[in-house]
Parts: C-alpha cells; structure tokens; sequence
C-alpha cells in the first residue's frame, strides 16, 4: 500500500497503520532526511532477512544500520561510547550522518552478524522519527538504490511503489526524496575517521 504523511504533522491513524505492520513482521520503505530507505523492525529476523533479498545481499554480508528516535537508548546498542564521541553525535544529530560503533550485545544476531560494530541514524525526518518512537525500538534502515546509470537513488515515492508494490507492505510517500545519502563517521577505532563523504558537512 501506498501511505501520505506530511513530515510536520504525521497522521497518527497512518502511523500507527505502520507501527502496526512492523510489529507483524513487515517491510516499509520511507523518507529520511537524505535518501528513501527500506527496512523493518530489528527484532523481527525474517523480515530482516526479507530486506537483505530485497537488496541482493546476503543476510551475513549486509551492512545495515538501524534508526533511533533519539540518543537516550545508545547504550542498549553501543559499547563503550565516550564522552567525545557522545558529545560528537549529539551536536550532529538528528541529521543526515550514520555513526558507526561497538556493538553491544543486545544488538539482533540478524543485523549484528559477525560483525562487532553497528550504524547508527536519526535522521531529521520527523516521520520515520515519529514511526520509530510509537515503535518502541529502532528499525533496520539501508537505503534504496537504482540500478540506473543516471539516477543512483529513486526520488519519486509513485514510482518507488509502482516498482517495489509486490516486493514490500507499504510504502510511505512523505514528498520527493534527495539524491546524496548520508555521511559515515565511523568511531568505533581511537580517532572518528569520516569513510563516506554524503550530505552531512564535516570540518
């Protein structure tokens, strides 16, 4: 299905329609505050795995993220996060950075995988925000590429649905999507060390 919210005053009867169809295992694409994104509740395993097929990746090798609605669950999904680094997320976020840390061990086998980090968003998008905090728990982000030579990110949220309609359960079309995605601070080492340059300024 196709769902409208306006990012300044969500809908909660549609907000809650998602909520709903995340708690029983659904996939949803959104906006964010860069590019569209796809993902799902974290607990939900199969729904996770149904993402990584979407994208055409193995569940193993995947590197998803996940959106918080806020930093005051941080340590049930990090380790180890100092005050540099908290003070470093807390001036930058919300907004378009995903912040790569030590992964605690609440974070799902299904994202964690073999890996011992985790990306971390909240993006300044008071939709997806919004869904997650009626949520109760972050949900899994990866953002949605085209295959196109021209266009790396679909922007249209119609013609998001008309091609992903039989592959998701909803699509939330919250206005024309941007075409750079965020940018990765990974502070999981000594020194925060920028690895993607996206729409996030970094000095």
């Amino acid at each position: 299905m196709l769902l409208k919210l306006y990012e300044k005053n969500p809908e909660q009867k549609v907000v809650q329609k998602v909520v709903e169809l995340l708690q029983y295992g659904g996939v949803i694409i959104y906006p964010t505050d860069t590019v569209y994104g796809i993902g799902c509740d974290i607990t939900k395993a199969r729904a996770v795995e149904r993402v990584a097929r979407i994208k055409g990746v193995r569940p193993e090798k995947a590197r998803f993220s996940f959106i918080c609605s806020d930093l005051s669950h941080l340590s049930d999904y990090a380790n180890h996060v100092d005050n540099t680094t908290f003070k470093l997320m807390k001036s930058f976020l919300p907004g378009p950075y995903t912040f790569i840390l030590n992964a605690s061990t609440q974070v799902p086998k299904s994202i964690k995988q073999k890996r011992k980090t985790v990306g971390i968003r909240i993006p300044d998008n008071n939709i997806i925000l919004e869904i997650v905090r009626q949520l109760g728990n972050p949900i899994l982000t990866t953002s949605l590429k085209e295959d196109d030579q021209i266009l790396e990110y679909p922007t249209d949220p119609e013609l998001i649905y008309q091609e992903y309609r039989d592959l998701v359960d909803a699509v939330i079309d919250g206005g024309y999507g941007g075409l750079i995605p965020s940018t990765i601070i990974d502070c999981s080492g000594d020194e925060p060390t920028v690895i993607r340059e996206g729409l996030g300024e970094v000095d």
